[in-house]
């Protein structure tokens, strides 16, 4: 590849009043709007009392700031995105990065929550609307987990070490998915940056499993975690809400003990790292084994709370050369391992994959760190908390317009999502009453953008 044309004879000028670079927004927001967005927004949010109106119109403020999110926005100044070319000819209520600043700034904790409440209604009416989580599945898998998101400033609020030992804010999230269909974030919640993982898990995962019943799910949950959120209080709400539990445990002495009870007949070969198949005898030859054994845990805890059910094990030899001097050869195996404490149904070979599987959070992390979330821009923590929330409404909607796009974008990372079907320049036309948008021509996603652009009700131009 190279430029055609010298230097010399290449111009360039921002000058076209028509041209806008995002096409793919209009769909997107009019998604928003049939799933309720600005209602529910106008409807919860009482920013009662903010200073210089900053309460006023909180619909079209935070429609704005979920439009800047979908076009890729990661700070309040990037929400001019919003503010080029022709984009002004297709919405109204756009608001200044100055004056959507001074919104998120106005919240409090309590205007955190109903930005919360909003948000959850929401993503019920887009699972609603689109499919996006399908109520068919027999099985659906909620997972929780949290990550520290690095900041610099120590001025910010709630900024502070925790066990990262970098200075950040700590923060929630609970998604739910099927095996058909990715991730949709359900709750999410900020912690200052020295709140512990599990911190404040058990009311955010009831607030998580009362949205995935309100979306019409009646199939058995599994609730997915890591080993910060093994606890009582968590194994409680799970079993409340008429879910199981699939809990990673860490080892410690009773664990250990437990583990010893296991005969060692009852390991079983896994598909894991370099196995192989051995047809003739139809088992894997692996440096990974699995087995169960019954399990009290949380008997420190009142009687209500103990809890019976099956502790499942992976063991996987220790491979590190450090732990065998070379020339020697061990004299019995070294196994590290891996531990789930779950009231699972399914049998044990199904059980304990299932559980790995809940590493796809991570995915989650990575996408909103790829986007809204590369940033907490206010040095102010409610404004940042509203700035998390509203980051994971724009997560679900670039996800349901990817559902409704194609079979490939309803998996896609959402950056995929944004570079295939919203960053699409086009040019506005005017003309018969009507008003046409321009996009390229050979734009490899064509067909994915057509079924999006008509599922949301518009039409194009034939």
């Amino acid at each position: 590849m190279k430029v055609f044309h010298s230097p010399a004879a290449l111009f360039a000028a921002f000058d076209d009043p028509d041209l806008i670079a995002h096409a793919g927004l209009i769909p997107t927001i009019r998604l928003a709007e049939r799933c309720g967005l600005p209602a529910l927004v106008a409807e919860k949010v009482k920013l009662t009392g903010a200073k210089n109106g900053a309460g006023t119109a909180a619909d079209a403020k935070a429609l704005s700031i979920v439009g800047g999110m979908v076009a890729g926005a990661d700070s309040i100044d990037d929400l001019d995105v919003l503010r080029h070319g022709g984009l002004a000819r297709l919405f109204g209520g756009v608001r200044a990065p100055s004056t959507l600043g001074t919104f998120l700034r106005a919240f409090t904790w309590g205007h955190v929550r109903q930005l919360e409440s909003a948000a959850r209604a929401f993503t019920c009416n887009l699972a609603a609307h689109t499919g996006l989580v399908p109520t068919a599945d027999e099985v659906v898998f909620v997972d929780i987990d949290s990550k520290v998101k690095q900041v610099y400033g120590p001025a910010k609020q709630g900024a502070s070490f925790g066990y990262t030992k970098q200075r950040g804010l700590h923060f929630q999230i609970v998604t739910v998915k099927t095996g058909t269909c990715a991730p949709v974030i359900v709750a999410t919640r900020l912690r200052k940056g020295s709140a512990g993982s599990g911190k404040g898990a058990a009311s955010l995962l009831r607030e998580a499993l009362a949205v995935v019943r309100a979306m019409g799910i009646t199939a058995q949950i599994i609730v997915r975690a890591d080993s910060a959120y093994f606890s009582h209080k968590v194994v409680d709400v799970c079993r409340k809400a008429g879910a199981r539990f699939s809990l990673a445990v860490a080892v410690r002495k009773k664990i250990r003990e437990a583990i010893a009870t296991v005969p060692e007949d009852a390991w079983t070969p896994i598909k894991y790292a370099a196995a192989v198949w051995d047809a003739d005898e139809e088992r894997w030859i692996s440096d990974a084994e699995i087995a169960e054994v019954p399990f009290t845990a949380f008997t420190s805890k009142k009687k209500a709370f103990h809890t019976t059910a099956r502790l499942i094990v992976r063991r996987v030899k220790r491979l590190n050369p450090k732990s065998v001097p070379e020339g020697q050869a061990q004299l019995f195996g070294v196994w590290r391992h891996h531990v789930i404490f779950t009231d699972s149904p399914f049998v044990l070979a199904q059980a304990e994959p299932m559980h790995r599987e809940h590493a796809v959070i991570e995915q989650v992390f990575a996408d909103l760190e790829n986007s809204a979330l590369a940033h907490l821009p206010s040095g102010k923590f409610t404004a940042n908390a509203a700035w998390l929330t509203l980051t994971a409404t724009a997560y679900n909607l670039t996800r349901a317009s990817g559902h409704l796009a194609s079979a490939f974008h309803a998996r896609a990372r959402t950056g995929t999502i944004r570079r295939h079907l919203i960053n699409i320049p086009a040019r506005i036309a005017t003309g018969a009453r009507r008003v046409t948008l321009h996009l390229p021509e050979r734009w490899r996603r064509a067909d994915d953008f057509t079924d999006l652009w008509t599922a949301t009700g518009q039409r194009m131009l034939t």
